[in-house]
Protein backbone atom coordinates (compact mmCIF):
# COMPACT_ATOMS: atom_id res chain seq x y z
CA UNK A 1 0.00 0.00 0.00
CA UNK A 2 0.83 3.42 -0.71
CA UNK A 3 0.33 7.04 -0.72
CA UNK A 4 -1.02 8.88 -3.85
CA UNK A 5 -0.46 12.40 -5.12
CA UNK A 6 -4.09 13.90 -4.74
CA UNK A 7 -4.52 15.79 -8.24
CA UNK A 8 -5.59 19.33 -7.62
CA UNK A 9 -7.78 21.71 -9.54
CA UNK A 10 -7.77 22.97 -12.41
CA UNK A 11 -5.94 19.13 -13.78
CA UNK A 12 -8.14 18.40 -16.55
CA UNK A 13 -8.30 14.27 -15.47
CA UNK A 14 -10.78 16.36 -12.30
CA UNK A 15 -13.53 17.19 -15.32
CA UNK A 16 -13.57 13.86 -17.46
CA UNK A 17 -15.68 10.90 -17.40
CA UNK A 18 -14.31 7.92 -15.28
CA UNK A 19 -14.48 4.50 -17.14
CA UNK A 20 -16.63 1.34 -15.81
CA UNK A 21 -14.23 -1.54 -13.98
CA UNK A 22 -14.92 -4.19 -16.03
CA UNK A 23 -12.62 -6.60 -14.15
CA UNK A 24 -11.50 -7.01 -10.62
CA UNK A 25 -8.06 -7.53 -10.98
CA UNK A 26 -5.22 -7.41 -8.01
CA UNK A 27 -4.26 -3.83 -9.34
CA UNK A 28 -7.65 -2.60 -8.35
CA UNK A 29 -7.46 -3.87 -5.35
CA UNK A 30 -4.34 -2.52 -4.62
CA UNK A 31 -5.69 0.78 -5.91
CA UNK A 32 -8.78 0.91 -3.42
CA UNK A 33 -6.22 0.18 -0.87
CA UNK A 34 -4.07 2.37 -2.16
CA UNK A 35 -6.84 5.26 -2.17
CA UNK A 36 -8.28 4.74 1.40
CA UNK A 37 -4.18 4.97 2.55
CA UNK A 38 -4.12 8.35 0.80
CA UNK A 39 -7.47 9.59 2.27
CA UNK A 40 -6.38 8.88 6.03
CA UNK A 41 -2.93 10.51 5.05
CA UNK A 42 -4.51 13.52 3.71
CA UNK A 43 -7.29 13.79 6.53
CA UNK A 44 -10.29 13.68 4.10
CA UNK A 45 -13.68 11.21 4.50
CA UNK A 46 -13.83 10.31 0.49
CA UNK A 47 -11.40 9.83 -2.70
CA UNK A 48 -12.30 9.30 -5.92
CA UNK A 49 -9.81 7.75 -8.55
CA UNK A 50 -9.61 10.68 -10.97
CA UNK A 51 -8.45 12.59 -7.73
CA UNK A 52 -5.47 10.16 -8.28
CA UNK A 53 -5.13 10.52 -11.82
CA UNK A 54 -7.35 7.19 -12.39
CA UNK A 55 -10.18 7.52 -14.55
CA UNK A 56 -11.64 4.54 -13.16
CA UNK A 57 -15.09 4.40 -11.09
CA UNK A 58 -13.93 3.68 -7.94
CA UNK A 59 -14.44 5.47 -4.21
CA UNK A 60 -13.53 5.51 -1.12
CA UNK A 61 -15.64 6.74 1.24
CA UNK A 62 -15.17 7.18 5.56
CA UNK A 63 -16.90 9.43 7.66
CA UNK A 64 -16.19 7.95 10.85
CA UNK A 65 -19.60 6.28 11.48
CA UNK A 66 -20.61 2.20 11.95
CA UNK A 67 -19.78 1.85 8.56
CA UNK A 68 -16.26 2.02 9.05
CA UNK A 69 -14.22 2.07 5.56
CA UNK A 70 -16.11 1.75 2.05
CA UNK A 71 -14.67 0.82 -0.76
CA UNK A 72 -17.09 0.71 -3.92
CA UNK A 73 -16.27 0.12 -7.12
CA UNK A 74 -18.61 1.30 -10.25
CA UNK A 75 -21.30 3.04 -7.23
CA UNK A 76 -24.28 3.91 -8.50
CA UNK A 77 -26.87 6.13 -6.90
CA UNK A 78 -30.25 4.35 -6.56
CA UNK A 79 -32.32 6.60 -4.59
CA UNK A 80 -32.47 9.95 -2.75
CA UNK A 81 -34.67 11.75 -0.73
CA UNK A 82 -35.07 14.79 1.53
CA UNK A 83 -32.47 17.82 1.49
CA UNK A 84 -29.27 19.15 3.27
CA UNK A 85 -27.66 22.39 2.40
CA UNK A 86 -23.91 23.13 3.82
CA UNK A 87 -20.31 23.14 3.49
CA UNK A 88 -17.92 20.88 1.53
CA UNK A 89 -14.60 21.17 0.88
CA UNK A 90 -12.23 18.82 -1.14
CA UNK A 91 -8.77 17.19 -0.73
CA UNK A 92 -8.10 18.75 -4.92
CA UNK A 93 -9.36 22.22 -4.38
CA UNK A 94 -7.03 22.90 -0.84
CA UNK A 95 -8.06 25.75 1.11
CA UNK A 96 -11.55 26.36 -0.49
CA UNK A 97 -15.19 26.00 0.81
CA UNK A 98 -18.42 25.94 -0.37
CA UNK A 99 -22.40 25.35 -0.01
CA UNK A 100 -23.40 22.67 -1.72
CA UNK A 101 -27.09 21.37 -1.85
CA UNK A 102 -27.38 17.19 -1.66
CA UNK A 103 -30.04 15.31 -0.62
CA UNK A 104 -30.05 14.25 3.21
CA UNK A 105 -30.55 10.41 2.21
CA UNK A 106 -28.88 8.37 -0.54
CA UNK A 107 -29.16 4.63 -1.32
CA UNK A 108 -26.24 3.75 -3.15
CA UNK A 109 -24.95 0.30 -4.75
CA UNK A 110 -21.76 -0.73 -6.10
CA UNK A 111 -19.19 -3.66 -5.91
CA UNK A 112 -16.56 -4.49 -2.81
CA UNK A 113 -13.36 -4.91 -3.45
CA UNK A 114 -14.38 -8.83 -3.59
CA UNK A 115 -16.66 -8.04 -6.17
CA UNK A 116 -19.99 -8.90 -4.37
CA UNK A 117 -23.12 -6.34 -4.76
CA UNK A 118 -23.11 -4.12 -1.88
CA UNK A 119 -26.47 -1.45 -1.01
CA UNK A 120 -25.62 1.19 1.31
CA UNK A 121 -28.26 3.56 2.48
CA UNK A 122 -26.76 6.97 4.51
CA UNK A 123 -27.47 10.13 5.84
CA UNK A 124 -26.39 13.22 6.40
CA UNK A 125 -22.50 13.56 6.17
CA UNK A 126 -22.42 10.24 4.41
CA UNK A 127 -24.80 11.01 2.00
CA UNK A 128 -22.93 14.00 1.24
CA UNK A 129 -19.82 12.09 1.14
CA UNK A 130 -21.26 9.43 -1.54
CA UNK A 131 -22.54 12.09 -3.60
CA UNK A 132 -19.32 13.98 -3.77
CA UNK A 133 -17.66 10.97 -4.87
CA UNK A 134 -19.91 10.05 -7.56
CA UNK A 135 -20.02 13.52 -8.80
CA UNK A 136 -15.99 13.09 -8.87
CA UNK A 137 -16.20 10.15 -11.84
CA UNK A 138 -18.41 12.05 -13.79
CA UNK A 139 -16.11 14.74 -13.93
CA UNK A 140 -18.16 17.47 -11.70
CA UNK A 141 -16.21 18.89 -8.98
CA UNK A 142 -18.12 20.39 -5.99
CA UNK A 143 -17.13 24.12 -7.33
CA UNK A 144 -19.59 23.31 -10.10
CA UNK A 145 -22.18 23.25 -8.24
CA UNK A 146 -21.76 25.38 -4.96
CA UNK A 147 -24.17 28.10 -4.52
CA UNK A 148 -21.05 29.64 -2.61
CA UNK A 149 -17.73 29.23 -2.73
CA UNK A 150 -14.90 30.84 -0.29
CA UNK A 151 -11.79 30.40 1.24
CA UNK A 152 -11.54 28.07 4.12
CA UNK A 153 -10.99 30.20 7.71
CA UNK A 154 -8.03 28.67 9.63
CA UNK A 155 -8.17 27.22 12.79
CA UNK A 156 -7.10 30.07 15.63
CA UNK A 157 -5.14 27.12 17.26
CA UNK A 158 -6.00 29.27 20.51
CA UNK A 159 -3.63 31.87 19.67
CA UNK A 160 -5.36 35.45 19.56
Amino acid sequence: MAIRIIVLEPDEVLHKIAKEVTKITPNVQKLLNDMADTMYDAEGVGLAAPQVGILKRLIVVDVGDENGLIKMINPELVASEGEQFGPEGCLSIPGINGDVRRAETVTVKGLNSDGKEITITGSGLLARCFLHEIDHLNGVIFTDIAEKVYEQIPERLGKE
